[in-house]
């Protein structure tokens, strides 16, 4: 078990908090990886009426623990937790309060979780350090986004780094605290032949797929004019890539991976206008079916006034120049209103050179690595082998399951694995600011080719797997879309 400490979840009652982090942290104290003694304080702007068990036990009527809920334990639960009124824009007497709350355990750490908008991240960091809430035992955990372009990401920065060193600092992305992601981390570097196939002579390409089923509603303040790019690829959809594509670290300590995340990030090739037009697909949904009813556009979903800009659908073609990867084209895409949830890495192998059965022929499909992230952590190797008991000619493909056995890691998510990580002060499954800088640079790069362009943003239906330019990406290289929740190829 962990030691004590305490988390300070700003926002606390907000969204993040009651879908995400409490569940976790619950979950956590079941099983023995959170210690009872520790605090959660939870902010908010205008407290909290009634009993925080009956308070608890709603929003986990909603938001079910992987464990489920006991009365006990969520009698237990309730005893750690302490909401009190907070404001973000001034100091005073909500602050002391704070301040006075949290004393008396000077050797314990505080990490402080901003699950509040980017625009309060630096204020409220000036507070904690106007009321000594930023000492060496402090961590600020930041979530995503941070800052909307490279400007703001680097003022962000520079304001936080004012109050909290970047040893203190926790950009956090939830991505990578997936078990499928740490089993990846361990497969590659633990296993001599993983390496010896990890290059450009051996695999063909690569795809890394965040799909969402639902719209936007709920988020359309955020969403309108961030755009999927933004919202997706600056930070989940990069930081996948640099953990597949980045060289073996000296050692799996943050100062290590990060160096090799950032050769990774530097790699990437900038496109030209022209090669932005070619390789790059934005859209935004329009109105269709999901599940057999009938949904409403982008511009419905957010009852905007005319015609938007924004894209809730990116795929794109890029490569990472250098040794390793040469040549080895990246498939990115992510969008909205999709016809399923999932999230997945496929490491597809080159075919074989020769097929010494003619009766083989087309049968044979390339091998795969596949890494799917949700709905569920999964990692397994597909191959061919003989259909049993028939005859010489015919194959049948497989699949070999590498999901760790008996680990109650996958069963408590990845926000608790990160949110123990801060408080034992490891950033090893954090992102650097030079990380976010590097990735910020090769999206305004991008965002700068859309804005020069008079090209009009492209529609989906809703319900469908993006326009008709997401299938050419791939058809063009004799190439396709692999779906692994669904264990077949999809054409977009």
């Amino acid at each position: 078990m962990q030691e004590a400490f305490d988390l300070v979840i700003f926002g606390g009652t907000g969204d993040l908090s009651r879908r995400k982090l409490l569940p976790a942290i619950y979950a956590g104290l079941v099983a023995g990886r959170v210690d009872a003694a520790s605090r959660i304080v939870l902010t908010s702007r205008s407290g909290l009426e009634g009993d925080v068990a009956a308070w608890l036990d709603g929003i986990f009527a909603e938001n079910v623990p992987a464990c489920g809920v006991d009365a006990a334990s969520l009698k237990q639960f309730a005893n750690m937790v302490t909401v009190i009124e907070l404001g973000l824009t001034d100091g005073g007497e909500d602050w002391e309060a704070l301040q006075s709350l949290l004393a008396g355990n000077s050797d314990r750490a505080i990490v402080h979780f901003l699950a509040v908008p980017p625009s309060v991240f630096t204020r409220t960091c000036k507070l904690l350090g106007d009321y000594g809430l930023n000492d060496t035992n402090a961590r600020v955990v930041l979530e995503k986004p941070l800052g909307h372009d490279l400007a703001s990401a680097q003022a962000i920065n520079a304001e936080v780094g004012r109050w909290f060193d970047e040893s203190q600092t926790f950009r956090i992305d939830h991505y990578l605290g997936k078990e499928a992601v740490q089993n990846l981390l361990a497969l590659r570097f633990s296993n001599i032949m993983f390496e010896q196939l990890w290059s450009a002579r051996t695999i063909d390409h690569i795809q890394i797929t965040i799909a969402e089923d639902l719209g936007v509603q709920g988020r359309g303040a955020f969403y309108e004019g961030t755009g999927a790019m933004r919202d997706m690829v600056q930070n989940h959809l990069l930081q996948l890539l640099c953990l597949v594509a980045m060289e073996p670290p000296a050692r799996l300590d943050a100062d290590s991976i990060r160096e090799e995340k950032l050769k990774v990030l530097k790699s990437l090739k900038k496109y030209t206008a022209d090669e932005a037009e070619q390789n790059i697909v934005r859209a935004q949904y329009s109105g269709g079916a999901m599940a057999g009813e009938v949904v409403g556009s982008y511009v419905d979903d957010l009852d905007l006034d005319g015609d938007s800009t924004t894209e809730t659908f990116v795929a794109l073609k890029t490569y990472i120049q250098n040794w390793r990867w040469a040549d080895v084209p990246f498939y990115l895409r992510t969008g909205k209103r999709l016809p399923d949830r999932f999230a997945e890495i496929v490491i597809q192998f080159k075919p074989i050179p020769h097929s010494p059965h003619e009766g083989w022929g087309k049968h044979i499909n390339p091998n795969r690595f596949i890494i799917r992230l949700q709905p569920e952590d999964h990692l397994a190797l597909r191959m061919m082998v003989k259909n049993h008991g028939s005859a010489t000619e015919a194959l049948r493909e497989v699949e070999m399951n590498l999901d760790a056995v008996g680990d109650d890691a996958t069963r408590l998510g990845p926000y608790l694995r990160l949110i123990l990580d801060a408080a034992r002060g490891d950033q090893s499954l954090f992102v650097h600011r030079e990380e976010v800088e590097h990735a910020w640079r090769w999206v305004d790069h991008i965002v700068e080719h859309w804005q020069a362009s008079d090209a009009p943003l492209k529609t989906y239906q809703a319900g469908t797997w993006g326009p008709y330019e997401v299938h050419h990406l791939m058809v063009r290289d004799d190439r396709q879309w692999f779906h692994e929740t669904s264990g077949r190829l999809s054409n977009g």
